[in-house]
């Protein structure tokens, strides 16, 4: 088939959709698919997590795709869409997140072109933006199909939408070459590693302020907080405020992200909302005991407390949050007790499988016009 995927942008530090989505295109493309990506990226920029030469990258080159986009962008950006797209003359389009399968599939309006939006960010995030939701609303008059990527997302879309939706798996295909020794022998310093995007959702200001208050209980553990973001300024303003630039740490995005898996004592995911852990999965089968919020959804399907690590509520995040970690911290029986088998994720989540999903998906839509 011949394929147009697109996403905002692939050069910058890459976050869990954009992994996915290259690991998707990538698979397709071995298995013989004409694939077309379409980003607003520069010319000549590389994208951070590598794409196969077979594929065709067209970088637009409209707007600076670490900020928000202006409205000139998006006007430019639908147009091009438009363009390039029916250039190309695909079988089927798939657009990643909201800031691109919106304005793409209104740009692709009365071509007869079929579009799938892939959503990878739970409606909740809807809930402060009332234009995106309003788009959100009308997608049915521009696409042809919703993926998400699990049971428990569908269930928060509403009827109208959930009707259009299709559960895709996000892939999972890190490839382990050590398990985490969450007892740390032979370390002077322990790792609390966190994985993520600096954004609000993530909530890694919350982790912060936790790791703070029980610091000097723990003077031989440091917090790692492996990503990139637009609140990282803000993140390293309070770390100082807090005296504490020498034991948080901001590394950055990394593509050798399961080294500090394996280097790491335990795992905390402190978002408020998730449409998929893909960080936790991993984490987990790095066999690295997890904390998270029970009411996050994506996280309390993944961990199973007293079993693959400890999930906590109550009015006050922070309190909650620094209890649990404390108690690990300190617990090195109860790290290793929770330590869960490599083997013991659904196979959802296999390369292959999810590859077929999409073939089928793709097929069927194509098969509609």
């Amino acid at each position: 088939m011949r394929l147009v995927f697109a996403i905002k942008a692939l050069s910058s530090a890459g976050g869990g959709a954009e992994r996915v989505f290259v690991e998707v295109v990538n698979g397709l493309a071995a298995r013989g698919h004409d694939i077309h990506v379409i980003t607003s990226d520069r010319p000549g920029q590389l994208s951070f997590y590598p794409l196969d030469s077979k594929i065709n990258w067209i970088t637009l080159g409209i707007g600076k795709v670490d900020r928000s986009t202006t409205m000139f962008d998006i006007i430019a950006r639908v147009w091009q869409y438009r363009r390039k797209t029916c250039q190309i003359k695909p079988d089927a389009v798939v657009a990643f997140m909201h800031s691109t399968f919106i304005p793409l599939g209104i740009s692709l309006t009365a071509t007869g072109i079929p579009v799938i939006a892939s959503e990878h960010i739970l409606p909740a995030h809807y809930k402060t933006r009332p234009i995106e939701r309003a788009l959100l609303a009308i997608m049915p008059w521009f696409t042809r199909r919703i993926t998400v990527v699990s049971d428990q997302v569908r269930r928060e879309y509403p009827k109208n939408l959930r009707q259009m939706t299709e559960v895709v798996s996000n892939p999972v295909t890190i490839k382990i070459k050590q398990r985490a020794d969450v007892t740390g022998q032979g370390k002077k310093r322990k790792i609390l590693l966190s994985v993520g995007r600096l954004a609000d959702q993530k909530d890694h200001i919350t982790l912060v302020e936790a790791f703070a208050r029980i610091a000097p209980h723990v003077p031989n553990w440091d917090l790692r907080i492996v990503g990139d973001g637009e609140l990282r300024k803000k993140l390293e303003k309070r770390i100082s405020e807090l005296e504490l630039s020498d034991r948080i740490l901001l590394p950055g995005a990394t593509s050798n992200i399961s080294e500090e898996y394996s280097s790491a004592q335990l795992f905390a995911l402190p978002s408020l909302y998730e449409s998929l852990g893909l960080v936790l999965i991993e984490a987990l089968r790095h066999g690295l005991p997890a904390v998270g919020f029970a009411d996050c959804a994506g996280v309390n399907t993944l961990i199973s407390s007293g079993h693959n690590g400890i999930l906590v509520s109550g009015p006050d995040r922070i309190t909650s949050l620094a209890e649990a970690l404390e108690w690990l911290m300190v617990n090195e029986t109860a790290r290793t007790a929770l330590v869960a088998r490599q083997d013991e994720l659904p196979d959802s989540f296999n390369l292959s499988k999810v590859l077929d999903q999409w073939e089928k998906l793709l097929r069927d839509v194509s098969s509609e016009v």
